[in-house]
């Protein structure tokens, strides 16, 4: 049976301290398994008030991050090194094993060029370096693939395939893909056959709609989705996101000007009902 969780931007815009600790509560009522941290300011992350949040709430964590601008990996491979290594420390003393997002470039920087060899080359040196420090700590990394509209480097789930295989023939196996509906809906020829494509290597998948609101009320084929993932034998955890409202570290990247088509508290307890009735109608859970 999978965990169910939901990304923290369901319910708030920006992670600090108090609204981390919001969400933390929010995500326990709306029956998540766990809650999807946005690390975006690692050395600004109350690690001690969020761990204690969570037991309270009786919910794991799990984390994303997206590399800052002169952090992009192809070009600044020791800033993109120290960051992650930062988060994965601040995961660590939340109680948490799990690193996915955009661990390989920075979402919005954009060359006007396609990614050449030794960038793609880079990023699974920094991805390598990385996935050492965590395996040391028992935590397991995943490269998320975006859209070409917020980076050139990884749009397909075969690119990022290709990725997460070379880091692994480097001798580590705790990196995987991390999938995503929404970017899939701009790029992939359906649902279903990439996921099946992708079996060996996805484990994680961000359940998102089309227009980043409530699940089920877009254009993202969602039989095709969870059939995909049946038949591609996938274990890992179906994370809902959605955005309660426009995030500041992010609105340049994702272009998101405008609220979503429901509030908060519909977006997550809808949405979980949705991707729970979903997984069980294929056998997932």
């Amino acid at each position: 049976m999978p965990k169910f969780g939901a990304h923290a931007f369901v319910w708030i815009p920006d992670w600090n301290t108090e609204m981390g600790n919001q969400a933390i509560a929010e995500a326990a009522k709306a029956g998540c398994d766990f809650i999807e941290i946005p690390i975006l300011r690692p050395d600004d992350f109350d690690a001690a008030a969020h761990k204690k949040a969570l037991k309270d709430a009786g919910i794991e964590a799990a984390a994303s991050t997206v590399l800052p601008r002169d952090a992009h990996a192809p070009k600044a491979p020791d800033k993109a090194i120290a960051y992650l290594k930062a988060c994965l420390d601040q995961l660590e003393a939340v109680g948490g094993t799990y690193l996915g997002g955009c661990i390989g470039y920075s979402l919005g920087y954009l060359t006007g060029a396609a990614p050449t060899a030794a960038e793609r080359q880079t990023v699974i040196d920094v991805l390598g370096e990385v996935a050492d420090y965590a395996k040391a700590r028992g935590m397991t990394l995943s490269l998320e693939v975006c859209n070409r509209y917020e980076t050139y480097m990884y749009n397909a789930l075969a690119d990022g395939q290709d990725a997460v295989k070379a880091v692994r023939a480097l001798g580590f196996d705790n990196i995987e893909l991390h999938a995503d509906t929404y970017h899939m809906n701009i790029e992939e020829e359906g649902f279903y056959q990439p996921l099946v494509d992708a079996a060996e290597t996805l484990g994680y998948i961000h359940m998102s709609e089309s227009h980043r609101g409530l699940v089920g009320s877009g254009t993202v084929i969602w039989d095709q989705v969870f059939k995909g993932l049946a038949d591609a034998h996938y274990t890992g955890p179906l994370v809902l996101e959605s955005f309660a409202a426009v995030n500041k570290d992010l609105i340049a990247a994702t272009c998101l000007w405008r609220p979503p088509n429901q509030p908060p508290a519909v977006l997550a307890g809808e949405g979980i009902k949705f991707l729970r009735d979903g997984a069980a109608k294929v056998g997932l859970a």
